[in-house]
């Protein structure tokens, strides 16, 4: 598969996966002040699995987008670049906080749980403007980058 089919697809998948893990987020968080800790159980269980498969998928967009990243030694921080970068930092937290509530290092009620949580809300902000901004790529007319053009 070629790079802008992995672009592509990547790109496609973090979309949704990013809605349900801020939607599993709140769930859990919600469930969480309840007294039925199947439920709650059961909320952490999705918001795991879909938390790692957006944080799998969220690190190959960044292994896609390296170059962008290497250009920043030369070219420096600049305005825009700035948002997508604490973006990338956020993700990093979020993914370790998360093994870290997920291993029994601490639990939910924690200051960790809380860090987690509240890096979730930071994130979910930014992550919506992010794909807002981006949001030709998903409505403008585009090459699909499956199918094969015929001269």
């Amino acid at each position: 598969m070629n790079k802008k089919k992995v672009i592509y697809l990547t790109d496609l998948l973090l979309v949704p996966l990013f809605i349900l893990t801020i939607y599993t987020g709140f769930e859990l968080h919600i469930t969480g002040h309840g007294s039925n800790h199947e439920v709650w159980h059961s909320w952490a269980v999705f918001h795991t699995i879909v938390g790692f498969m957006f944080s799998t998928f969220g690190i190959v967009h960044i292994i896609t987008h390296w170059g962008w990243y290497k250009s920043l030694k030369s070219r420096g921080v600049r305005k825009k670049s700035k948002p997508v970068l604490v973006l990338s930092l956020i993700l990093i937290f979020i993914t370790v906080t998360g093994v870290w509530l997920l291993v029994g290092i601490e639990g939910s009620n924690t200051p960790m749980g809380v860090f987690h949580y509240i890096t979730g809300l930071v994130m979910s902000v930014l992550g919506i403007f992010h794909v807002l901004k981006r949001r030709r790529f998903y409505t403008k007319k585009q090459v699909h980058p499956f199918k094969q053009v015929r001269e």
